[in-house]
């Protein structure tokens, strides 16, 4: 088969469109002919060195797909050759064909074309597991996403406002900002322009956020923590802001908040099948009734994946940037 390998580290160009071996479905695992994958700022750390697989797993970028199951592994009951799923993968998303743990696939949603159904598995499962199982945002609570027009930020207002949350978004431009609104958030900050601390405080009477979903890390950290609401919950889910933040433990005290941080890739798979199961029950009706939809940006091939990189890099983006099989 063909993949996209990184024989270096690099910029865009590291990728490079190569002749790999066939991987095999192992126990409890199916093999998939992938249809389309989409990308993650993951695989722009691991294109650069900074974030390699998980042992034992693919190694090539790639944390989501949709496919066609072409082979079932031993122990694996529940799907057969020939049916059309989506995935949550470790890696290998960009590939023709993945070997996928059966615990971590999905039936593409009702409405949902199968190539589009790879925008949803890593974006859907980071949401939910962060926003809901960990954080428990609830109806009526107001959550803050930072990077409202990505491709998680494009879910998390869609799943906020579907159980009945106030969402509050951060993007770096007017377009961005009345794309997050025709997707149902009710405060719009320009970050280049607008300070979120003073935004959500005068959007909220004083009272701050509930729930802040965060991709900056050390930078928004101080911050974050003056915005969250008492009993307020921080999930740090990125570092695009850097590692390292102090922490002032006095004001998280006096809010009585939680700050969490997450990654989904390198959990065991009991987990990352439980958090499946969750989406499959909770996400996947809003899905298939059209009341949550992926967000495409736009569609590339495969073999072009360097400029899919680019494009993303770029931030000029909305929603998700997939790269369709030929």
């Amino acid at each position: 088969m063909h993949a996209i390998t990184i024989p270096e580290p690099g910029g865009p160009e590291a990728l490079v469109w190569d002749e790999v071996p066939d991987p095999v479905a192992g126990e409890g695992e199916v093999l998939v002919e992938v249809v389309a994958g989409a990308v993650n700022r993951a695989d722009i750390l691991q294109r650069q060195g900074f974030y390699n697989p998980p042992p034992g797993t693919s190694p090539y970028p790639g944390l989501e797909c949709s496919g066609r199951i072409a082979e079932v592994g031993p122990g694996v009951s529940g799907w057969a050759v020939g049916d059309e799923v989506c995935a949550l993968l470790a890696g290998g998303g960009y590939a023709e064909k993945v070997a996928v743990p059966a615990g971590q696939l999905l039936p593409p949603p009702k409405g949902v074309s199968l190539t589009r159904a790879a925008a949803l598995p890593e974006v859907v499962c980071t949401v939910w597991s962060n926003v809901f199982m960990v954080a428990h945002l609830r109806p009526g609570e107001t959550l803050l996403v930072h990077g409202g027009s990505s491709g998680i930020g494009t879910m998390a207002i869609q799943l906020a406002k579907a159980v009945g949350a106030k969402v509050a978004v951060t993007a770096g431009s007017r377009e961005k900002l009345d794309r997050c609104a025709e997707l149902g958030a009710d405060i719009l900050i320009n970050y280049r322009e607008q300070d979120f601390v003073e935004e959500i405080k005068k959007a909220t009477d004083g009272a701050g956020a509930d729930v802040i979903l965060d991709n900056m890390g050390a930078k928004y950290l101080d911050r974050n923590v003056q915005t969250l609401a008492v009993n307020g919950r921080l999930a740090i889910i990125g570092m695009q802001g850097g590692i390292k933040g102090e922490l002032n433990i006095g004001a998280l005290l006096g809010k009585r908040g939680a700050i969490s941080a997450t990654s989904l890739r390198a959990r065991p798979l009991a987990e990352k099948a439980a958090i499946v199961a969750a989406v499959r029950e909770h996400v996947w009706p809003l899905l298939d009734a059209g009341q949550v939809r992926p967000v495409v940006d736009r569609e590339l091939p495969m073999n072009e994946a360097a400029e899919a990189h680019r494009v993303v890099e770029e931030s000029g983006h909305v929603g998700k940037v997939l790269l369709v099989a030929s």
